[in-house]
């Protein structure tokens, strides 16, 4: 199932048309498209969760609440963007006094950037899929999306797209608003179209850079949004070691072991106090003793996963604590180091394990840490577990300096989409500063405007004095937030 380049170009083409469009919608409108999309989801749930499970392995549990999940974001975007605040309308208007001079009328608004490419993950065929938070996003944003399906998971995603496109028209979308490619030809084509904007991609390091390097390598270079996974180093202080190791070794057993292993935000390292080897083993044996294995979500990703943990346990230091293996329905693998062997031979701490496996560094001395977390490349996630009376502070900011989200006694694993969720981090975690989680994923996909000296009916109608659409404006320095009456559109979302 390959889309020929000619019917690529075609649906690029209908991308254009329908954003050209569809620009000018108010933010109510655009809302519907999106609520009609949650709904047609929903509507179709026990058909879609039925070839998801076909595809992927995944559980009936797993599969309904990451598709809630999915409903849930498109109906928080819906509600966020009826708001109006990621237009970002801010009017400065003619001052002949100002500070440095004569001021003209100046007025900003972020406005939708065209057509965005996004690829779909295979580790969430729905969530990171076809109207995952990159899709999700870019439409809230006001762009259109042409999804690149995984190979992972094809009927899931020919079936989520006709679900999705079918509600969209009934909703009055534009045609063309959302599209669904295949195969490797029609992928780098999309990255290539001088017609799409950005790239939203979620995956692999190996294959988000190539692509990253392929949109940079345009004659117009183009965003490239990569997500492309991490370590998510977990550090133990001697306080909390003391307090409660085996409580802390137990939740590291349920993180990493979550799904398989097969989250983005899986602990692949945990730093504990040296000198208790064997109380680790124990305690993680026991922990792992009654693990339910399935089946990881392909036999590419089972054979990626087999030769990643023999390729880390080849190092020199690095040895098995808990013996797992490669079955069909692998029981979980524990490797452990320590402190002197990593700060030999960085790249230990580098090695991504893409399944139930992790790696436990042991350390001498709480003083220490900073200077191992010097080590570490950008992550998405990194995890304190420490006493109240512990001074973590020069752990805390180095770890803010590699992390998109710093964790406090908690455990990585879930990434809840709220308006405050920030979920990227530096290279190689991410291939930007922005966030592919949450509400604030939506200005990822816009770009400022200014219009200087515009009369006032040639403006947007949310740069305009009268602000038909209500949304929030910044108006000479000063925020006028919209009063939005009981049972007019948009109060719910208000209140």
């Amino acid at each position: 199932m390959t889309t020929a380049l000619e019917d690529l170009n075609a649906r690029i083409d209908a991308a254009q048309a329908a954003f050209e469009k569809g620009r000018a919608a108010d933010p109510h409108t655009r809302a519907s498209w999106l609520e009609a999309a949650a709904a047609g989801l929903e509507t179709d749930a026990d058909s879609l969760v039925e070839i998801a499970h076909e595809e992927t392995h995944l559980g009936d549990a797993r599969l309904r609440g990451e598709l809630k999940r999915t409903v849930f974001q498109l109906r928080l975007f819906a509600a966020e963007i009826r708001q109006g605040e990621h237009l970002d309308a801010t009017i400065d208007h003619a001052d002949p006094d100002w500070g440095m001079g004569p001021r003209p009328d100046l007025r900003r608004l972020n406005v939708p950037i065209g057509v965005v490419g996004v690829f779909g993950a295979s580790n969430f065929p729905f969530a990171f899929s076809v109207m995952g938070g990159d899709s999700a996003s870019a439409l809230a944003a006001g762009c259109a999306v042409v999804h690149k399906a995984h190979d992972g998971h094809l009927n899931l995603a020919v079936r989520t797209a006709e679900t999705v496109i079918a509600a969209l028209d009934a909703a009055g979308a534009p045609s063309g608003l959302f599209s669904l490619v295949t195969g490797r030809p029609a992928a780098e084509a999309l990255v290539d179209h001088p017609a799409v904007k950005a790239i939203g991609f979620t995956g692999s390091t190996a294959g988000g850079r190539a692509l990253f390097d392929r949109a940079a390598a345009r004659p117009e270079p183009i965003p490239f949004f990569g997500e492309l996974g991490g370590i998510n180093a977990v550090f133990v202080t001697e306080g909390a070691w003391a307090a409660r190791r085996e409580e802390i070794l137990c939740g590291y057993a349920s993180s990493f072991t979550m799904g398989m292993g097969q989250f983005c935000t899986k602990p692949g390292l945990l730093f504990v106090p040296r000198g208790q080897t064997d109380l680790v083993r124990r305690v993680l044996s026991g922990a792992l003793a009654d693990f339910a294995a399935t089946q990881l979500l392909s036999s590419r990703l089972h054979d990626g996963y087999r030769q990643s943990v023999a390729r880390l346990q080849s190092n020199a230091g690095v040895e098995v604590l808990v013996e797992g293996d490669f079955a069909e329905t692998p029981a979980p693998t524990v490797l452990h180091t320590t402190a002197a062997a990593v700060r030999s031979d960085p790249s230990i701490l580098r090695q991504e394990m893409f399944g139930p496996a992790s790696l436990v560094v042991e350390y001498g001395d709480e003083s220490e840490l900073p200077a191992l977390a010097e080590l570490l490349e950008g992550q998405l996630t990194t995890t304190v577990q420490a006493e109240p009376g512990d001074d973590v502070s020069d752990l805390a900011a180095r770890l803010t300096d590699i992390s998109g989200r710093v964790l406090w006694n908690g455990w990585p694993t879930g990434v809840t989409v709220s308006y405050a969720q920030h979920h990227g981090g530096p290279y190689p975690a991410t291939t930007s500063a922005t966030t592919s989680v949450g509400t604030a994923a939506i200005r990822r996909f816009l770009r400022p405007v200014a219009y200087q000296s515009f009369p006032e009916a040639r403006l947007p109608e949310p740069l305009q004095d009268a602000n038909g659409w209500n949304v929030p404006q910044r108006v000479d320095g000063v925020w006028r937030r919209p009063v939005i009456a009981e049972g007019l559109p948009g109060s719910e979302a208000q209140r």
